[in-house]
């Protein structure tokens, strides 16, 4: 008691249709947050006509047997969390920054000059001591996102206590030579 050919096909159009589809609604959703709304509008016509394409198909199967609606949920199963790996993937080539700060474990001016020499442009505040812990710089940049593990392995290199915070920025203005908005 085989699979039909035709389910075969529904299953393969199912999986492949939802790989597209969600990557799309993923890409959307991060376009979105980085306020491209009209990018995103136009992207979620053709995810919605690729979602509605497929589910017809997939509803109106004539009778189906248990073992054929199984498979053509698993389809649908696994086409949804390969289009979410595919479409976070996708979502990395969309430019953006990212702001970071960095809490250095003392006042080291050698660490600051390494890190303005390895090309980043930083604001550096000096925190007081306290009853926890001596003087020490916080350090303030935005960098490209594409440079963030860069980043994070010349402060770890450089002061391997330093405590990191990264958090995606949606509005830069006057950084890395442009604005972001």
């Amino acid at each position: 008691m085989g699979l039909s050919t035709e389910i075969i096909l529904l299953c393969i159009k199912v999986f492949l249709c939802r790989i597209f589809d969600v990557s799309c609604s993923t890409f959307r959703t991060v376009l979105l947050v980085k306020g491209h709304t009209k990018t995103a509008a136009l992207i979620a016509v053709v995810e919605a006509f690729a979602w509605f394409w497929i589910i017809k198909d997939a509803l109106n199967l004539p009778s189906p047997t248990l073992i054929e609606k199984f498979n053509v949920a698993l389809a649908y199963a696994l086409g949804f969390s390969i289009g979410n790996m595919l479409g976070g993937t996708l979502s990395k080539f969309i430019d953006a920054t990212v702001n970071v700060q960095v809490v250095l474990s003392s006042k080291n001016n050698d660490v600051i000059k390494k890190i303005q020499e390895a090309g980043y442009e930083i604001t550096v505040i000096e925190a007081a001591a306290s009853q926890y812990s001596g003087e020490k710089f916080i350090v303030f940049a935005v960098i490209d996102r594409k440079n963030l593990i860069a980043f994070r392995k010349l402060i770890k290199e450089l002061d391997n206590k330093a405590f990191i915070l990264a958090s995606d920025t949606r509005i830069v203005r006057h950084a890395l030579g442009h604005s972001v908005v």
